[in-house]
């Protein structure tokens, strides 16, 4: 005897037609990015026509737009066919403090429309998609052949990485800390954060050669705090050739485990017994950011074959390299730091 499957409700079916509608919003949210929409509106209420007079849009067209972005609070719908801010729709301001500009037009680039359709081929295959689609893995493409794309991403991840240093710098506490090591940092905003709030603290950056020589101009010579800062090209997953107090590894595991099981035994190598790691990742689990997370960590799937940590898969690593893990703590809503010393 079978069972009748129980009625779907009404609520139910409208969430799911609105989220398989999903592309829609995103394609929104991007056309006011590039449309400059959020620039161009003040902080008063605007008539449409207004608005679409300072855009050199169609006034029609403009309204259908702000009309769907209101329907996700990017935007508010007055009276008299006004629009005006919300707290969503000013992070798209280019010059807002925590602008979501860039991030907003990388997650939504063209290569993107092409790559998650060939999501469900990724999940059977177990393989990035990315090569197959354009014929070389994604970033030799986007250097080489999507350079308007490879600005959009050294973008977004200037701005995503300033506004982490500052969360990342008032998070962590340096007692007793004379020298830290950034690994894989970029330009260096986590370790320059973090030597402008420690004036006594000595400061290493360590990643690719390309990275280390556009660094931030303070750790640079004749910087703010050159003297203080010590710029180091290499590979984190050959060697880390760098004694200190602190290692720090913010938002570069996601490659395949292989790739950080060295990354993390590499540290371990340089370091003295009891020195202290810390290691900053999004979490797929357990966090409540999990929609985003989850969603760049299918990304990250698609593209270069990588994958966000869940809290017990990033723990076992660590422990399996040789950290003793004692605590995981939030920094922020998007991030959580992993608080481990070296075992003696």
């Amino acid at each position: 005897m079978t069972t009748a499957p129980a009625a779907t409700t009404p609520q139910a079916a409208m969430r799911l037609r609105e989220l398989v509608f999903g592309a829609a919003c995103a394609a929104a949210v991007r056309a006011a990015a590039r449309l400059g929409v959020a620039d161009k509106l003040g902080d008063t209420p605007t008539p449409v026509t207004d608005l679409a007079a300072e855009l050199g849009t169609e006034p029609r067209q403009l309204r259908r737009l702000l009309r769907a972005l209101t329907c996700y609070g990017i935007f508010e719908e007055l009276d008299g066919d006004r629009f005006t801010h919300t707290d969503m729709s000013r992070l798209l301001r280019e010059d807002a403090p925590n602008s979501l500009r860039y991030i907003s037009l990388w997650c939504t680039e063209p290569w993107t429309w092409e790559a998650w359709p060939k999501l469900d081929e990724a999940v059977r295959s177990g393989r990035n998609v990315f090569p197959e689609l354009f014929g070389k893995e994604f970033f030799d493409y986007l250097h080489s052949d999507a350079g308007e794309s490879a600005k959009v991403f050294d973008k977004a991840m200037t701005t995503s990485s300033r506004q982490s240093a500052a969360d990342f710098a008032a998070y962590l506490d340096l007692t007793g800390i004379d020298a830290v090591v950034d690994i894989g940092g970029g330009q260096g905003h986590v370790l320059a954060s973090l030597l402008e709030k420690h004036p006594s603290l000595h400061g290493t950056l360590l990643d690719l050669p390309k990275v280390v020589a556009g660094a931030d101009a303070r750790l640079r010579e004749g910087g703010s705090f050159a003297d203080r800062a010590r710029l180091v090209p290499g590979d984190c997953r050959e060697a880390i050739p760098v004694v200190a107090d602190l290692y720090i590894i913010k938002n570069i595991l996601e490659w395949d485990d292989a790739s950080t099981r060295r990354t993390l035994a590499n540290v371990v190598a340089a370091a003295r017994p009891g020195a202290r790691v810390v290691v900053v990742e999004n979490l797929v689990d357990d966090s409540p950011s999990m929609r985003f997370t989850t969603a760049m960590d299918l990304l990250l799937m698609l593209n270069v074959g990588g994958a966000k940590h869940s809290e017990a898969s990033m723990v076992r690593l660590m422990t399996e390299a040789g950290l003793e893990v004692r605590e995981v703590c939030p920094v922020n809503p998007y991030l959580h730091a992993f608080e481990a010393v070296v075992r003696g």
